[in-house]
């Protein structure tokens, strides 16, 4: 499986929720294992070689090797250590680092097959528009499309009483995991239109406006986030951009008249 969408849009995030969700589920069903591992999560590396992608698994796996060893030993030591610790889900994120178009890239991809070959494990990848960036060209980008399933992520949409809903289920669970001692229970889920303005729907932004509202909370002791709070925190460019643009012009606002160019 592929998930595939413009940044923000919470790929890694469902990556992580993924690996985290499997994590605890195989812990409770077997609880004595402690050796099993039963998630492997790795980053593509920029401009990534096949030997880089190697010692990300290796580093993952707490494998360390020399600058001398060859990626063949490298490659069999990741596969035997996953397969002793029953490794199940391989998480592979920032895949539009892949190029497939220069030799580096055709190699890495080349790589992660083989791995997939080798691993008795479910394999997901996570990157910025798959599709845009050409991993589907060619004859390795042929055989990707014929093996992966492609999950689209995109901004919440916030028009139907179902939208919202989803975007307060979200809310909801950002709210669940802050460790304020002062902090009202859905009291940021009242503030879900807020909330979709100042992130315009996208996770990552409204990820990053619920921590950094934390951190400011636990730094000045307040230990609540409050409207007030939030609206002294800032959010990335594009939430900003996106927030200004839907806001209506205030009154007495001089209006530009399109056809006059100063």
């Amino acid at each position: 499986m592929i998930i595939s969408g413009a940044s923000g849009t919470g790929k890694t995030t469902a990556l992580t929720q993924l690996g985290r969700t499997h994590e605890l589920h195989t812990r409770k069903r077997y609880p004595a294992d402690r050796h099993r591992l039963p998630v492997l999560y790795v980053t593509v590396p920029p401009a990534a070689t096949a030997r880089m992608l190697a010692v990300e698994f290796a580093r993952f796996l707490g494998l360390e090797f020399t600058g001398r060893a060859n990626i063949t030993d490298i490659v069999n030591a990741v596969c035997a250590t996953a397969a002793h610790t029953r490794v199940e889900l391989v998480c592979v994120d920032e895949l539009h680092n892949l190029n497939l178009a220069s030799r580096a890239g055709a190699e890495v991809s080349d790589q992660l097959k083989y791995f997939a070959e080798r691993l008795p494990a479910t394999f997901v990848y996570a990157g910025i528009d798959v599709e845009a960036q050409g991993l589907f060209a060619g004859v390795r980008g042929r055989q990707i499309a014929g093996r992966f399933t492609v999950i689209g992520a995109a901004p919440f949409a916030y028009g139907t009483g179902a939208q919202r809903e989803q975007w307060r289920a979200l809310i909801a669970t950002l709210e669940s995991l802050l460790r304020l001692h002062h902090h009202r229970s859905s009291s940021l889920v009242k503030l879900d239109e807020y909330l979709y303005r100042r992130s315009g729907g996208m996770i990552g932004s409204l990820s990053q406006l619920v921590r950094g509202a934390a951190i400011v909370a636990i730094e000045d002791g307040s230990e609540q986030i409050t409207k007030k709070l939030l609206d002294s925190v800032p959010v990335d460019y594009a939430a900003q951009r996106a927030d200004t643009a839907s806001r209506p012009p205030r009154r007495g606002s001089p209006t530009v008249r399109k056809d006059v160019v100063s």
